[in-house]
């Protein structure tokens, strides 16, 4: 499995032969130069969404037209565009689990808001989540964006996650020495890798805090393109 980070809350994860774009923040995403946009994309299978803020959202329509792929996601917001934006779509809830030929993903709480602005003022599209991600014998927790929840713990207990994909820039998600809490209380990863921070100068920019609240771990900060081998 190759994990690659496209910046701030964006993953594209390639295990066999899928392809899944997590959140693809292309448009705008400051730390994703644009003549890596078409190689970020290339090949991709599934889009999968958490949560319809900008920074996750903003290019997942484009990109379910331009790539003729399916958008995962919650299913009242995948009903709503399948029906009203004629993409297609594959729409499920927390609890919830998909299979798309040896990759599986599991829907699971997160705690943090998924409105978004309209010329009617703040409209809901369902509520945020994370998934448990499973292929080639792993099981991949990414967060979505979210603080520390007392769900961790039975997230931790039942699934069992071997690696830790984690919202930890802070101001709008937990920080980097709330991640390396929550890694150590809920959690067994052997693999952490933090995202959500960098990006702008209101988030935490350097994982150092998650590092060393986490020895014995593997916490790798990603660089942008390069792919980490699970």
């Amino acid at each position: 499995m190759q994990i690659i980070w496209l910046g701030h809350g964006s993953f594209r994860i390639e295990t066999g032969d899928k392809v899944l774009l997590l959140d693809p923040w292309l448009t705008g995403n400051p730390v994703l130069p644009e003549e890596q946009h078409d190689t970020a994309i290339g090949g991709a299978t599934h889009l999968v969404l958490t949560h319809a803020h900008f920074d996750h959202v903003a290019d997942m329509l484009p990109l379910a037209r331009k790539l003729s792929i399916p958008v995962v996601g919650q299913y009242d917001l995948m009903g709503h565009w399948e029906e009203h934006e004629k993409i297609t779509t594959i729409g499920f809830n927390k609890g919830g689990t998909v299979d798309f030929g040896g990759v599986s993903l599991s829907m699971v709480p997160a705690s943090h808001s998924t409105c978004f602005g309209t010329p009617d003022g703040p409209k809901s599209s369902g509520t945020e989540v994370g998934y448990m991600l499973r292929a080639e014998g792993k099981t991949v927790y990414i967060s979505g964006d979210t603080d520390i929840m007392a769900d961790m713990d039975w997230m931790g207990d039942y699934y069992k996650p071997d690696v830790g994909i984690l919202s930890a820039g802070g101001h709008f998600t937990m920080d980097m020495k709330g991640a390396a809490y929550a890694a150590k209380r809920y959690f067994n990863f052997h693999t952490v890798i933090p995202c959500h921070y960098g990006t702008f100068p209101i988030l935490e920019q350097s994982a150092q805090a998650l590092i060393d609240g986490l020895p014995g771990v593997n916490v790798i900060e990603p660089t942008v393109m390069q792919a980490i081998a699970i």
